[in-house]
């Protein structure tokens, strides 16, 4: 067994910071209330402005204010689990280096890393997963085919497009991550 995880959405939640910098630039009606998804559901719906406005907020979110984003609810539980079971887990990523909408050019990838460092992902006390273990990938198409390199038997993901890619590897058990839905199997059969 070695299972995989995405990062951006499945081990780190960013509705905080996603509120957070769309309050301060006032994209928000008074009495709003939701997470990161309806925040970026409410700005596509304004076209190509609002959806300019959600790669600029992205850009800021994934960046500069990588340090206020949390562990996902029992992601912390899992990894445990795992370690304790000696189960191989690797973390594969679509990130790029920069977000093209940040002006300020943060390099996504570190600021990845650091935060993943500062949550004890990479302590041996913490929840011990190897540094070497972390891929972040150019491309959707990049990712599919290093979760295929790696041997992953499981890949759980928030985005079920990464799935339909046509070069995801077949038999590898598909978790979609989508705790508001209720979370699914996606393979052919459900046991």
């Amino acid at each position: 067994m070695h299972i995989g995880l995405d990062f951006d959405n499945t081990i780190a939640c960013y509705d905080q910071s996603f509120i957070q910098v769309a309050t301060k630039r006032n994209l928000l009606p008074h009495d709003w209330v939701g997470g990161k998804r309806a925040l970026r559901d409410l700005l596509r719906a304004k076209g190509k402005a609002g959806e300019l406005e959600w790669q600029f907020l992205q850009g800021q979110v994934y960046g500069e204010l990588m340090p206020t984003a949390r562990l996902k609810p029992g992601v912390g539980w899992f990894l445990l689990f795992c370690k304790a079971r000696q189960v191989p887990v690797s973390i594969v990523s679509h990130k790029t280096e920069y977000s093209p909408k940040d002006p300020s050019r943060v390099p996504l990838r570190p600021a990845a890393l650091s935060w993943m460092s500062s949550k004890g992902l990479f302590s041996s006390s913490g929840y011990g997963l190897s540094e070497d273990a972390v891929y972040f990938e150019s491309t959707r198409h990049r990712k599919v085919a290093r979760i295929a390199s790696l041997g992953c038997t499981h890949f759980v993901d928030d985005l079920p497009e990464v799935f339909h890619q046509e070069n995801f590897p077949d038999g590898v058990e598909k978790m979609l991550y989508d705790p508001e839905g209720g979370g699914q199997l996606l393979a052919e059969e459900v046991p």
